[in-house]
């Protein structure tokens, strides 16, 4: 990157790693340095928490309130109903409208984790919902209001389509309307509240550039789009997975220690890049942390896991878990906030195979199974080699310990 920024937002951007491409860096700078600017991501409401690969969007909302300016958080009650094609092999599950505000309400607890909507301040967040103002479209009015300003022959050489077509995959006519919608958000965000930029990870590229086409088209305003890269981690994973799941933001869907557990888990070479775009320590002590080598790196996951779990979940609650990884891995104790899966009287005996599966420690009764055959798994710190092992009441008297492989674990107890 050798553009070099006059606004501290767009130079953040740049620093942190967080800019893969932006419609019109110059324009966009200009406008920042003017006053507070007012800058928007969409979330469609497909579960009910948000996971760690939509962090990187949450934490650019961050920056750019940090930097002084307006975020607004557009939830997607109305393009939900719809579904984002873009680089899927096949068409989402269509939610119903319950299950769709249900979704919302779960995903809108993390938000103020991170962004301030209360304070009064000119640059206070906004949250909006585009059912707002997508549920009573007239659908003639739309087709001939909008609908004219958009190529067919355009739409079809964006990569996020054009891919799923050259797969001979099948692209609905519902599905090829969703970057139609996302276009009109923008221009109606514009036309409602100033906002003059869009985000979004690369994958959103054609969308923003439709948005943006669509705005100058209809109501003459100059808006902008910038976006982040899809991340990858060092060994190729999609960002947001783990061994047993989606990383999910929400507590109640994945504890704090299971959280905290994952970043402390980051692969080495990710560790500096992690601490620049999930955290906000400086830039000069992110390189550092990150290159260091040995066991010196695990100094510097612990404290990736703390500063991100602290963001999102909370001081306590990072402290809480850090103190349940030095039980459990430095002094082979059971630790207070391990995962817990607490039985009732009446649900034992018990196979120590459905335990493992019902503890989360596995997926399926076949992969407990290996698991044990493998030798990778533990019943209070030793190793379990009895895939036939029934557990009943005597042996519930105190909890329980399971554990996969070395960082993985969990209680199990009576109620």
């Amino acid at each position: 990157m050798t553009y070099h920024p006059k606004s501290d937002f767009i130079a953040v951007m740049i620093e942190r790693g967080f800019l893969a491409d932006c419609t019109d860096y110059q324009g966009l700078d200009e406008a920042l340095i003017k006053g507070v600017q007012p800058g928007y991501i969409g979330f469609d409401a497909t579960a009910k928490s948000l996971h760690v690969g939509s962090l990187i969007q949450i934490m650019m909302l961050r920056w750019l309130q940090k930097t002084g300016h307006k975020p607004i958080t557009l939830m997607g009650g109305g393009t939900t109903k719809v579904g984002d094609p873009s680089f899927r092999a096949d068409e989402r599950p269509l939610l119903t409208e319950a299950q769709i505000d249900d979704n919302i309400a779960g995903i809108k607890k993390v938000f103020s984790a991170y962004i301030d909507y209360d304070s009064g301040a000119e640059n206070a967040a906004l949250m909006l919902n585009n059912a707002e103002w997508l549920d009573d479209l007239n659908y003639l009015e739309f087709l001939r209001d909008i609908g004219r300003h958009f190529s067919v022959n355009r739409m079809l050489s964006f990569e996020s389509v054009k891919s799923r077509l050259d797969r001979e995959q099948s692209l609905s006519f519902l599905e090829f309307n969703y970057m139609i919608l996302q276009a009109y958000d923008f221009m109606e965000l514009h036309r409602r509240y100033g906002c003059v930029l869009q985000m979004g990870g690369s994958d959103q590229w054609g969308n923003i550039v439709n948005g943006i086409d669509l705005t100058r088209r209809t109501i003459e305003g100059e808006v902008f789009g910038l976006t982040s890269p899809l991340l990858t981690t060092s060994d190729g994973k999609k960002m947001g997975k783990s061994q047993d799941g989606a990383v999910w933001l929400n507590a109640d869907m994945r504890s704090p220690y299971e959280f905290w557990q994952f970043w402390r888990n980051t692969t080495d070479a990710d560790v500096g890049r992690f601490l620049k775009l999930y955290t906000e320590m400086p830039v000069d002590e992110c390189e550092r942390l990150g290159a260091l080598a040995g066991s010196e790196i695990n100094d510097a996951k612990v404290i990736l896991a703390n500063e991100v779990t602290t963001l999102c979940h909370g001081a306590d609650a990072a402290a809480a878990a850090a103190a349940t990884a030095r039980e459990v891995f430095e002094n082979g104790g059971v630790g207070d906030d391990l995962p817990t899966l607490t039985l009732e009287i009446g649900d034992l005996p018990v196979s120590i195979v459905q335990l493992i599966v019902k503890s989360g420690l596995a997926k399926s009764g076949k992969e407990a199974k290996r698991l044990i055959a493998e030798n990778g798994a533990k019943l209070d710190d030793a190793p379990l080699t009895d895939g036939g092992l029934m557990i009943d009441a005597g042996a519930l008297s105190s909890p329980i310990k399971l554990s996969a492989g070395k960082k993985r674990h969990a209680l199990v107890q009576l109620s």
